[in-house]
């Protein structure tokens, strides 16, 4: 949209949505449940991305309940938005020590910012770090490696069909 002003093409100036203001709706529609936010953006043309997490895992229902409850609390006519709540998907990269504790006992594929990879069953973490167990072979034995998360460039859990 662009409206003339003395000969000239100026774009419509839009109202940044406020990201305080959608983080505490978000806080407040998600507290006392097992659900948490994973991540949060807002672009500059007030699309609002929200990936959120369950200890239980998440489902289309808990999806559409916040979106609803986002929507219902922003004011279409102060704000044009769109708006995206989605789960943290299957093959998306762990981002919050929380996520860990629900996958312990599964295979997860660690990428470090030093460039090196490993896969191997996440046994153990906590707030500062997590534990993975590499299986051996027959040469090699196995291995038990401990991370710290600020030292991770991405961890995902390896799915297998």
């Amino acid at each position: 949209m662009q409206r003339l002003m003395r000969g000239r093409k100026f774009p419509f100036l839009l109202l940044m949505i406020d990201k305080v203001k959608v983080l505490d709706i978000i806080k407040d529609a998600l507290e006392g449940s097992d659900k948490f936010l994973v991540n949060m953006k807002i672009t500059p043309d007030n699309r609002i991305f929200v990936d959120i997490d369950g200890d239980n895992g998440i489902n289309i229902d808990d999806c559409i309940e916040l979106s609803r409850t986002i929507e219902n609390q922003l004011n279409r006519n102060e704000e044009d938005f769109e708006l995206n709540v989605s789960s943290s998907g299957a093959d998306a990269p762990l981002k919050m020590p929380r996520q860990y504790r629900r996958h312990i006992g599964r295979d997860l594929s660690v990428e470090t910012f030093e460039g090196k990879s490993y896969e191997g069953s996440l046994t153990d973490c906590d707030d500062q770090q997590f534990t993975i167990l590499i299986k051996g072979t027959k040469k090699i034995p196995p291995q038990v490696l401990t991370f710290n998360y600020a030292d991770v460039r991405a961890a995902k859990v390896v799915l297998k069909f």
